[in-house]
């Protein structure tokens, strides 16, 4: 079960809410073992695992990689803002079925109006 849009995208931003708070819960279990001397950070470790959280870890890797290589990627997907097609022809992942047939018909309408048929001349 659990496949409803709605339960998809409250998994979804779940998942952003604990990578929000990650640090802050981190900073959190950190000052609680500082106040408690008796805890040692072997023991700690040994009962949960310390991550370092992402924003620390992206910082540290664009300052490395910033001085090896001034190079950067071209990962922007050109789209168009009026139909929301991108180079090959294709709708952004979010986009349901309902809206890109909506869309669709909507250019096929307007380009079915500029393709008026040729009338045709009197043949005598």
């Amino acid at each position: 079960m659990a496949k409803s849009l709605r339960s998809k995208w409250k998994r979804k931003m779940r998942a952003e809410k604990r990578k929000k708070n990650a640090p802050r819960e981190l900073n959190r279990l950190k000052s609680i073992l500082r106040i408690d001397g008796d805890a040692l950070m072997k023991d700690v470790e040994e009962i949960a695992t310390v991550v370092v959280p992402k924003q620390c870890q992206e910082k540290m890797q664009c300052a490395v990689e910033g001085e090896m290589d001034d190079t950067k990627m071209e990962t922007e997907i050109k789209r168009n803002r009026k139909t929301l097609l991108d180079e090959h022809g294709q709708y952004p992942i979010w986009m349901n079925q309902r809206q890109r047939k909506r869309l669709k018909a909507k250019r096929e309408k307007k380009r079915g109006k500029s393709r008026a048929k040729a009338a045709k001349g009197l043949a005598w």
